[in-house]
């Protein structure tokens, strides 16, 4: 009689099956948000744009998302000084994608209401690491 293992030459018990709830049958760990954490980037996008911000990470293209997610790329890039590719990452997308959403916003700065709403994210952004810099040097 042959004995079973999991296809790389090992005998043993399977892994218990996943659901939505575990990550290879062990159970996360949940967090509750602490209301004095600083708001995040994807959180100050997806507020300014009435999303969630689940949705700026999603692979949907769908117009209204396609733009806050490249707004949030941009502020990662300009805003923050990361990469295009740690920008593009940040979000699931490449090096080349980020370019092309950094191209696109800069484009349409020249609107004076999306420009309003861009700085205005910018700040958001800045004024919570400000923010959580001051908290860190105490």
């Amino acid at each position: 009689m042959a004995r079973r293992g999991r296809g790389d030459g090992s005998v043993g018990e399977a892994a218990p099956p996943a659901n939505d709830r575990t990550v290879g049958g062990v159970e996360p760990v949940r967090r509750d948000p602490d209301p004095t954490d600083p708001p995040t980037l994807e959180a100050v996008v997806a507020r300014a744009f009435h999303l969630p911000s689940t949705d700026l990470h999603a692979p949907t293209r769908r117009a209204d998302i396609a733009l806050a997610r490249q707004v949030a790329i941009y502020v990662a890039h300009v805003g923050l000084a990361e990469t295009l590719t740690a920008a593009g990452r940040r979000f699931g997308r490449d090096r080349s994608t980020a370019a092309h959403a950094c191209r696109r916003v800069e484009d349409r700065r020249d609107d004076p209401g999306f420009d309003g709403l861009v700085a205005g994210i910018e700040a958001a952004v800045a004024a919570s690491r400000s923010n959580a810099g001051q908290e860190v040097a105490r």
